[in-house]
């Protein structure tokens, strides 16, 4: 019980640092934050058979998808934790360094090339989002976050 609760405190903890990340690059730089909604919309449609979208933002609205794509961003920084877990071990929780956590944050950067961006529309990788190059740089930076945060967690499990 304490590993899955060692687990999912850091995949929290991991996506609110991420997240503060976005809000301060929007502050920083006034880059917009990121729509989970659409996220929610992917999420919500699958299970009507629909797994690719042309478009994720030209798909018809689903209720609740804001919600329902909240709950998935959470839900996937807590799953992520785990492959913290799987890599690392739960002796990772114990004494936490920052290299496995910011490898396996990196890793995780390879859902949304190979799964999300390509099933929402985007393409491998954004490859066709407006601006490819800055789209990949903000999910590796958003990643590399993640994995700080990943750290970051583990070291308050360990206290």
């Amino acid at each position: 019980m304490e590993q899955l609760t060692n687990t999912v405190l850091t995949g929290i903890a991991a996506t609110a640092i991420a997240d503060a990340w976005t809000l301060a690059r929007r502050q920083l730089f006034g880059t917009p934050l990121p729509n989970y909604g659409l996220v929610g919309r992917w999420i919500a449609w699958m299970p009507h058979g629909k797994f690719r979208h042309a478009s994720i933002a030209a798909a018809s609205p689903v209720r609740g998808e804001v919600l329902i794509g909240w709950a998935t961003h959470i839900m996937v920084g807590i799953s992520f934790a785990s492959l913290l877990l799987a890599v690392a071990g739960h002796e990772w929780f114990a004494q936490p360094t920052p290299m496995p956590a910011l490898l396996v944050g990196l890793a995780t950067v390879a859902a949304p090339f190979f799964v999300m961006q390509p099933a929402m529309g985007a393409g491998i990788a954004a490859s066709r989002a407006p601006r490819p190059a800055t789209a990949r740089l903000q999910s590796l930076v958003f990643h590399g976050f993640f994995g700080l945060g990943l750290y970051a967690g583990g070291l308050i499990v360990s206290l």
